[in-house]
């Protein structure tokens, strides 16, 4: 089992993880107040989460890792959710979904093929 360490900052999966979060940053932006403590909230979270366990998980050992990684997956998974509540409720349009659900479906593409080259 290797024992280097990543710098995060020159992993692109950490960058697109990070260009998402803005991304959600962005859009929670227009929700309506009464949702600012319930799902802009959960979205801000899980968003945040992605490039934030690639960062953590980077100063680990690969196995170690792998499993921030793993946190980091679940975490686009739940924002994938979210995002489709925020559609149904007309917080965000068409476009605007299948453009993050792109994003975050190249960026899970990405991980998993990162995480099996551990």
């Amino acid at each position: 089992m290797s024992k280097r360490r990543h710098n995060y900052k020159n992993l692109k999966i950490w960058s697109l993880g990070l260009e998402i979060a803005c991304d959600i940053s962005d859009v929670i932006e227009s929700f309506p107040k009464h949702e600012r403590f319930d799902l802009a909230s959960q979205m801000s979270r899980a968003s945040t989460s992605i490039p934030s366990n690639i960062s953590e998980g980077s100063s680990r050992t690969d196995k170690a890792f792998s499993t921030f990684i793993d946190y980091a997956l679940g975490s686009s998974f739940e924002l994938g959710t979210q995002l489709l509540i925020a559609r149904h409720k007309s917080y965000i349009d068409d476009k605007k979904l299948v453009e993050l659900e792109t994003k975050i479906q190249e960026w899970q593409k990405m991980t998993m093929g990162f995480q099996n080259g551990l």
